[in-house]
């Protein structure tokens, strides 16, 4: 599939900084790959927040729904910026500046009895998306993330998601970080979420569309953690998309939705060390 190909592509600019930096002669790496052992001690970071989001994509109404946090890496080391906008991964490459990993998402059902708006539209399963990501810190205070997923069960389209996040510690406690964001998604994607096919059309008096893949949104967020104590720490968080392109056009949007989709929350997270002896 041509997206998919390309948006591989771009996953892969991201690790030439890496590739690079390990080519220096004069810095002597491990003949293996840097893939962290399984022994040692580990950091966990769990918690959970609140956040008000769309209804569902595209909606012009909120809910209330549940964020879990939850993030690992060795004991000892210096904790990594992590936005409330990642999704759930882990690092299997971890050198320099560059990590990357599998990561895995969820996206929860769409059920038009729950919506007036969405009423004579089929309902869409539950849906587990599993990639890869990679993120490179250009600079101590700048990190890019790429995501790369492909959905399962609910819908089986491809979704990529780019950020920018510019990290400004301003105490020992209390660090804000902000940045653009943006997504490409496939066409199978899109038609699952945004299409009216003709039966939904004469049911929902919507007009047919058939939504197509490409930009689907552009947006900005923002995030501020403050360190309660060396295992406390809250986290407040907004994140702004604009819906682009096809996905944008669709009568969902345009006639019983918005382009405007807001998101922001706070949390709480716990640390703690395991296998550290």
């Amino acid at each position: 599939m041509s997206v998919s190909r390309g948006l591989l592509g771009v996953i892969g600019v991201l690790a030439c900084p890496a590739v690079a930096w390990a080519a220096d002669p004069v810095v002597m790496l491990p003949s293996v790959p840097f893939v962290p052992s399984a022994s040692g001690g580990w950091t966990v970071t769990v918690g959970i927040g609140g956040e008000m989001q769309p209804s569902y994509e595209g909606a012009s109404s909120s809910k209330l729904a549940p964020k879990p946090i939850i993030s690992i890496r060795r004991a000892g080391t210096p904790a990594r910026f992590k936005s409330m906008r990642d999704n759930a991964s882990f690092a299997l490459i971890d050198v320099g500046g560059f990590r990357a990993g599998p990561v895995g998402s969820y996206k929860a059902s769409r059920k038009a009895a729950d919506h007036a708006e969405l009423r004579g539209l089929r309902d869409v399963d539950w849906a587990i998306e599993l990639g890869g990501f990679a993120e490179y810190y250009a600079m101590d205070w700048l990190r890019l993330r790429a995501e790369l997923r492909r959905g399962f069960n609910g819908h089986e389209g491809i979704v990529a998601d780019f950020a920018a996040d510019v990290i400004v510690p301003i105490n020992d406690r209390m660090t804000f970080a902000a940045g653009p964001r943006y997504r490409v998604t496939d066409a199978k994607y899109a038609e699952t979420y945004f299409s009216v096919s003709n039966i939904e059309a004469l049911a929902s008096g919507l007009p047919v569309y058939d939504a197509k893949g490409g930009s689907g949104s552009v947006g900005v967020g923002a995030q501020l953690r403050y360190k309660l104590d060396p295992q406390w720490e809250v986290r407040g968080y907004v994140e702004y998309d604009k819906l682009l392109g096809s996905i944008a056009d669709s009568p969902l949007v345009q006639l019983r939705g918005s382009t405007n989709q807001v998101t922001y929350g706070v949390g709480v997270a716990y640390s703690f060390d395991v296998g550290v002896r």
